[in-house]
């Protein structure tokens, strides 16, 4: 097996630790629009914007943190061999227990520690599918779109996620973020790579069917007390809507609507932006200061 093995279906599902469940429950599902189809078990709860089992869970924890990020693989052709080709390079994996495989509804899988940032990796091929249908409420959510992390060095994990993660870039803006695509998933970015003092959460992403979507979240969530942090506003990269707001922990969620789709052969050579306002909104808003102030990684256990 060879890196053009590794081949990814989509980012996976996102890991959270929350200070109060009950308060992010119900942020999640009543404000951001995402479905629980068990009630939570006091430690965890299991959210999601798809048919999926879930593409966002939440642990209850002393302080709020990312705790994984998870690919799915294409196959299990393609998880074998990222698995295998870390071994090759000395990284630990460790093998997620058929117990806790069971909890999060999927199949063989393990996790390993990105050595550029220390945040947990978490590596599968299949999920089960939720009970039922997604049902929309008041947004229509068409998927978890993307999740950017907050490197202390920047250019070494995108290094990392390119040379062996088999990740493409998309865009970079010159010194602030570098966005990311898992190959061959489509979307402009993924993933991405920003610029921070310490690694951690920057922002996570669901995209929406509707342009409206984005009007109503700013209505909504000024009407519930919620922080918008940015936005209105339109990414230069990726040609998306955006609106940008908090939860109950101060993590940033990102509503998004609109974005470039690249093919898996002979995409466009990736543009290197100037540092600029300019680059990040057409409209040139300019970001609250309490935007992505969370940066906390939980080590792998």
């Amino acid at each position: 097996m060879s890196i053009d093995d590794i081949r990814y279906r989509r980012l996976g599902y996102i890991a959270l630790t929350v200070t109060d469940l009950e308060k992010s429950r119900h942020f999640y599902e009543t404000l951001v629009g995402l479905e629980m189809d068990e009630e939570p078990d006091g430690r965890r709860a299991f959210l999601r914007c798809s048919d999926r089992h879930h593409d966002l869970v939440i642990y209850s924890g002393a302080e709020p943190a990312l705790k994984r990020v998870a690919w799915q693989m294409e196959s299990d052709r393609a998880l074998e061999a990222v698995r295998t080709h870390f071994v090759r390079l000395g990284i630990e994996c460790v093998a997620v227990s058929p117990e806790e495989q069971s909890d999060l509804g999927i199949g063989d899988a393990f996790r390993m520690s990105e050595p550029t940032t220390g945040v947990t990796f978490e590596f599968y091929s299949a999920m089960a599918d939720a009970p039922s249908s997604y049902q929309t409420t008041h947004t229509k959510i068409a998927r978890l779109g993307h999740l950017v992390l907050s490197s202390p060095d920047r250019k070494a994990t995108e290094k990392f996620l390119m040379e062996e993660m088999n990740f493409r870039v998309s865009d970079r803006i010159d010194g602030m973020v570098t966005f990311m695509r898992c190959f061959p998933n489509p979307f402009h970015h993924s993933f991405g790579v920003g610029s921070a003092k310490h690694p951690g959460l920057n922002h996570l992403n669901f995209m929406v069917t509707e342009m409206g979507d984005i009007g109503k979240a700013n209505n909504r969530m000024k009407k519930a007390g919620v922080p918008i942090v940015f936005g209105i506003g339109k990414h230069p990269p990726s040609e998306s809507v955006f609106i940008y707001f908090l939860d109950p922990d101060g993590m940033t969620v990102e509503y998004s609507y609109g974005m470039e789709e690249f093919p898996e052969h002979s995409p466009r050579t990736p543009r290197d932006l100037p540092a600029s306002l300019e680059s990040i909104d057409y409209w040139e808003g300019t970001p609250d200061p309490r935007m992505a102030k969370v940066g906390i990684v939980e080590p792998l256990k």
